[in-house]
């Protein structure tokens, strides 16, 4: 807990903060990397390009000072963040470099309102937050037998499939001989990718079939511009090996045997597929509801896999939305955006989201109205708007 001096001072100045985080986060991300370049390694390029990588730290520490100041439990927050360090190989000497720089970002920005007792405030804000998670990420690579300061596991790729016009996904098996991990749906790998003439850089990918002892499926939509997707669309081939970690992510099918609400958008569909193979698995007499939006179906990704194997299920149904080129006559198929009103919400339902923050913003909100309250709706975010108060949007 923050301690009584601290408190306050947090209170007063958690809004300013919040208010100066793009700032905060450019000085911070220009300064620390400026000044230890293998450190971009770790960031893609792509989101540092847009901001979108540069908020994601500054607004975890805000997200943190705000759940301690009211009093919220913030193991979430830590378990998320902990399960992607963890997948990127984070150890704990680089808090001590990384609480410096942002630290330091945070006076030069705010400029003489930093005083000496709201610098140490914000100091002890971070080592909370810091502590936290280094003693989670301990127990997670415990957990998974890996060392942290190392760990990538070699796997060759075994098959590589057009999925949509623009996404393609890799089998892989491990090189070594080994077993492959058993994770549980809905989590991530991550690839590091040796691109030739331009370092290594890390991307995670969302496991995008169930564990099934013998292979891992990744699933990834070409970015534009960028550089891993790229290197896998255009360069990766059977018979390459890849470099990747063990899973992680906390966006898991909680266990249950009530209704099932998947909702994706774009790629976002990958754990999806992965919970529904494992549900159909374990358990064919679950009623579930699958909704996906996309731009148009030819780039709606594991469409076939996802109708075969909701197939498997005593109850299932597969609504869609497409942007354009709505195909003719297909039921429960519809233009334009996801229209809650059309999808039949259980009371009791548990609802997994994944796709753009806009579109889970609205259709969270969306599920707020039809009476689905927040612990029983799971996603993830990792960036800046963690720590502002949600604001309803509408579907």
């Amino acid at each position: 807990m923050l301690s009584a001096s601290s408190a306050p001072i947090i209170e007063a100045t958690l809004p300013v903060v919040g208010d100066h985080l793009e700032a905060i986060s450019g000085v911070f991300y220009q300064s620390m990397i400026g000044e230890n370049p293998e450190l971009l390694n770790l960031f893609s390029r792509s989101a540092q390009a847009t901001g979108e990588q540069r908020s994601a730290l500054a607004g975890a520490v805000a997200a943190y000072a705000d759940r301690l100041l009211h009093g919220e439990p913030e193991s979430h927050l830590v378990e998320r963040i902990a399960q992607r360090h963890c997948a990127l190989g984070i150890r704990p000497a680089q808090y001590t470099m990384v609480g410096r720089y942002l630290l330091g970002a945070v006076k030069q920005v705010l400029g003489d309102a930093v005083t000496p007792p709201v610098a140490a405030a914000w100091d002890e804000v971070y080592w909370l937050f810091a502590a936290q998670l280094i003693g989670r990420e301990a127990r997670l690579y415990a957990e998974a037998g890996v060392d942290g300061s190392d760990p990538w596991r070699r796997y060759t790729v075994a098959n590589k499939i057009l999925e949509a016009q623009d996404t393609v996904s890799f089998v892989l098996t491990p090189a070594d001989g080994r077993p492959v991990p058993a994770f549980a749906p809905g989590q991530y790998v991550t690839v590091a990718a040796d691109l030739p003439g331009d370092g290594t850089q890390l991307r995670q990918y969302s496991l995008s079939q169930a564990s099934t002892g013998g292979t891992l499926r990744i699933t990834v939509r070409r970015v534009p511009g960028g550089a891993v997707s790229g290197y896998l669309h255009d360069t990766v081939a059977a018979g390459d090996t890849l470099r990747i970690s063990q899973p992680f992510g906390d966006l898991t099918l909680r266990p249950g045997d009530d209704p099932l609400l998947l909702i994706s958008a774009g790629v976002g569909i990958t754990p999806m597929a992965s919970i529904l193979e494992h549900v159909a698995r374990t358990q064919p007499a679950r009623e579930v509801i699958a909704v996906h939006a996309d731009r148009s179906p030819d780039r709606h990704p594991l469409r076939v896999d996802m109708s075969a194997t909701g197939a498997r299920l005593r109850s299932f149904r597969s609504l869609v939305w497409y942007q354009q080129a709505l195909p003719a006559a297909e039921p429960d198929t519809y233009a334009g955006r996801v229209d809650l009103d059309r999808v039949p919400v259980h009371p009791d339902a548990d609802v997994y989201l994944c796709g753009p923050v806009p579109f889970m913003q609205g259709v969270r909100a969306g599920l707020h109205l039809r009476g689905i309250p927040d612990d029983r709706i799971h996603y993830e975010v990792f960036g800046s708007e963690q720590w502002r108060r949600p604001v309803p949007v509408a579907v």
